[in-house]
């Protein structure tokens, strides 16, 4: 199948304009150029809490919310299974809808520590109670490097904007479009999904969307 080389055009562009973007954060630390992370069980699992406490806010919220835990030291799994549900509740408020996002929590963790230092399947991800596409490929991709293109609302804001998708195609149909457009380099697309959020936050965090997006304007030139 013939690739469509504006997804690689796109990727170059926003590198240009943005950088490279160190993601995932670890320890609120971002580290660009530096794809080695996570270097520790630890830091993989901080990586899988923050892909659940994201789900429905922005990262700084969540930023908050995994320095409480850190603070009390629950970014251990053994730890933070055998704590209170109330204690959980209390560091992660800030990240928004606490309750089910403690559940959550709990299912992954004891889940995380079956796992024995293997990288789980995507299919187990998303059996687990609470982990949709979005929070397992964020999971697989940025903690466990496997390239499993994530999707996230800003991706479908831009693309429609840009004419590369339209607005009846759903999570699995954009995901397969840019794996099959770019290389399966799990590199490529950690940069190119933290751009993806970086430019929305930019030129498509409020309406109308895409205005004078520079990603916009040189496609228009070039058709």
């Amino acid at each position: 199948m013939r690739k469509d080389n504006r997804f690689q055009v796109i990727y170059k562009k926003l590198l240009a304009l943005h950088g490279p973007q160190g993601w995932w954060p670890i320890r609120a630390t971002y580290h660009p150029k530096n794809y080695a992370f996570p270097q520790t069980p630890e830091e993989l699992f901080e990586i899988c809490v923050g892909a659940i406490l994201t789900q429905n806010t922005n990262f700084k919220s969540v930023e908050i919310a995994l320095n409480n835990l850190r603070t009390k030291e629950l970014l251990d799994p053994k730890k933070l299974l055998t704590t209170s549900d109330d204690l959980i509740k209390t560091c992660i408020k800030p990240s928004g809808y606490f309750n089910q996002k403690t559940k959550k929590l709990f299912i992954f963790t004891d889940f995380f520590l079956k796992l024995k230092n293997r990288c789980p399947l995507r299919h187990e991800l998303l059996s687990l109670w609470g982990i949709g596409p979005e929070t397992a490929d964020s999971m697989l991709l940025y903690g466990w490097h496997q390239p499993i293109f994530v999707v996230d609302a800003y991706t479908r804001r831009i693309f429609l904007h840009l004419k590369l998708i339209d607005a009846s195609f759903k999570y699995e149909d954009i995901r397969e479009m840019f794996e099959q457009n770019l290389p399966p380099d799990y590199i490529l697309f950690n940069e190119y999904h933290a751009l993806i959020v970086e430019h929305a936050k930019r030129f498509y965090a409020k309406k109308p969307y895409g205005f004078d997006c520079p990603i916009g304007n040189y496609l228009s030139k070039r058709s």
